[in-house]
């Protein structure tokens, strides 16, 4: 077994009791600042371990901590923190200083030092103090534990990436005592974090299923190890010298990791692995098949959202026998599929997914209930996704209904085509999107990044396609790009992407 215990990350380690007695440290100096149930905190870190006792210290008063993307632009975090009515904002140094005076002079700020491992994986991050708010180890240094009895600890405020407008904060009530032994259930089976396991996380703690298993697995686990940033064979080390049984991935770390060369895969003893968790993005199936070749059957997948919770599992057999399947209808959970012209639809039949799982604790939007009631059919909710389900109960997406492109009035889905070209070699990365077209409407357009040293003939790409999908899910356009924007959660950034051509086009997207 690796020797590290407690919440590690870098060269850093920290027991649990001493994460738990910080935390209760936060508790008492945010119960001192005013901090009462429902209120929030906003959180502006990379992956950290004080971002985790952060966390605990801002549930354990029942009040909500709230993850800020930090990539955002200080406009942005600023409509965050003043959306979620929070009078705290933690974050790292450099991340607050870069704000300027964007927030809220009235929002207490407290100043995270950047730990070494953060300022080598991120070089732009400052490692000296930066003067631009009160040092957060300072102020945590002369408070006293909170005394008084835990409350109920609602899920953290998760702020939806959203496609227009502002992100949405997704404000769950806090649970009652059969909804936290659920959850717990839930992050068992699907995550795979029961008591003593050695977990590891590569995603940032911002968005809500990497912040779900870390807050679950900073309880249950003898070791969590944070990535400061995810790099393919620095996971693979970290697995082989720490001994790590349980991971949270999503399917862009198993394309980084499958171009690895074959010497380098070989360094690395993996066999302690027990449970790979995947989630956020489609996988293409040949990228699944590869990884469990590699990896053994070990490699789980979940599907679901900030606001359904999980909604399927699938297994390592599921992935074998069902390709491309995110699993069946999780335990607990309905799924429904709906079409806007035939209304629900019959199993087989592709619609928007639907689904209801009534063990979650009850959701709004914060400040925006009107937001709610529009994702909502018959007590079920959509996070806008295109799928169906077979007659053998496996459900398998299409693809984003904002992402269907409609071509001479026929449903294309872009990810089926880009499963197909993530399979052909010389295929670093892609993103298939729509683009103006005037005999159309709209055109299949087609990026791809080339792998490191290749330079792709597009007509053998064009020609592969045709072999494996229908001559109207070929893309009538390709451009090669050096590198395509995906955030960390492994989603790319098809807005930004799409929106020139539309705009060269005189025509909204």
């Amino acid at each position: 077994m690796g020797q590290s215990t407690g919440i590690v990350s870098g060269a850093r380690s920290r027991a649990l009791d001493v994460v738990e007695a910080r935390a209760r440290a936060i508790a008492g100096g945010l119960h001192r600042l005013g901090l009462r149930p429902g209120d929030s905190v906003c959180i502006l870190m990379r992956n950290d371990i004080a971002f985790v006792e952060i966390t605990y210290g801002v549930t354990m008063l029942g009040g909500y901590a709230v993850p800020i993307n930090w990539h955002s632009t200080p406009d942005e975090v600023a409509y965050v923190v003043g959306d979620a009515g929070a009078r705290v904002l933690i974050g790292h140094a450099d991340l607050l200083a870069a704000l300027g005076a964007a927030v809220d002079a009235g929002v207490r700020r407290l100043s995270v030092g950047v730990p070494a491992e953060i300022a080598s994986a991120y070089p732009e991050a400052a490692t000296a103090a930066v003067p631009a708010a009160e040092d957060f180890e300072a102020w945590l240094s002369i408070q006293r534990p909170f005394e008084g009895a835990a409350q109920p600890a609602p899920a953290s405020m998760i702020y939806t990436s959203g496609t227009t407008g502002r992100p949405k904060g997704v404000r769950r009530n806090p649970p009652t005592v059969e909804e936290a032994a659920r959850n717990a259930w839930v992050r068992e089976t699907v995550y795979g974090l029961r008591s003593g396991v050695r977990a590891l996380l590569p995603g940032p703690l911002y968005h809500s299923a990497p912040n779900a298993y870390a807050v679950r697995a900073g309880r249950v686990a003898s070791v969590l190890v944070l990535m400061p940033r995810f790099d393919a064979e620095s996971l693979l080390a970290l697995i082989d010298s720490e001994r790590i049984d349980c991971v949270l991935m999503v399917p862009t770390m198993f394309v980084r990791l499958l171009r690895l060369p074959a010497v380098v895969r070989a360094r690395y003893d993996l066999s302690s692995l027990r449970h790979v968790i995947h989630a956020a993005a489609p996988c293409p199936p040949e990228i699944k098949r590869q990884m469990i070749d590699w990896w053994g059957p070990v490699i789980y997948e979940f599907y679901g959202s900030t606001e359904a919770g999980v909604v399927t599992f699938a297994t390592p057999d599921d992935a074998r026998r069902k390709p491309g399947t995110v699993g069946r209808v999780f335990d607990g959970c309905e799924l429904k599929f709906f079409d806007d012209k035939s209304g629900w639809l019959a199993a087989g039949e592709v619609g928007e997914i639907f689904s209801r799982a009534l063990a979650y604790p009850e959701f709004a939007y914060q400040n925006l209930p009107e937001r709610r009631r529009e994702i909502e059919r018959d007590g079920f909710i959509t996070s806008g996704d295109v799928g169906y389900i077979d007659r053998d109960g496996f459900v398998f997406l299409s693809d984003r209904k904002r992402d269907m492109v409609i071509s001479g009035g026929v449903n294309i889905y872009p990810a089926e085509i880009e499963a197909a070209l993530h399979s052909l070699p010389g295929v670093h990365d892609c993103a298939v999107f729509g683009v103006p077209d005037a005999e159309f409407g709209e055109a299949l357009m087609a990026l791809i990044q080339p792998a490191p040293g290749t330079e792709p003939d597009l007509d053998a790409i064009r020609a592969a396609l045709k072999a494996r999908l229908a001559s109207y899910k070929v893309p009538k356009y390709f451009e090669i790009k050096s590198s395509l924007p995906r955030e960390d959660s492994g989603k790319i950034f098809k807005r930004v992407l799409r929106e020139p051509y539309w705009r060269k086009a005189g025509r909204n997207i």
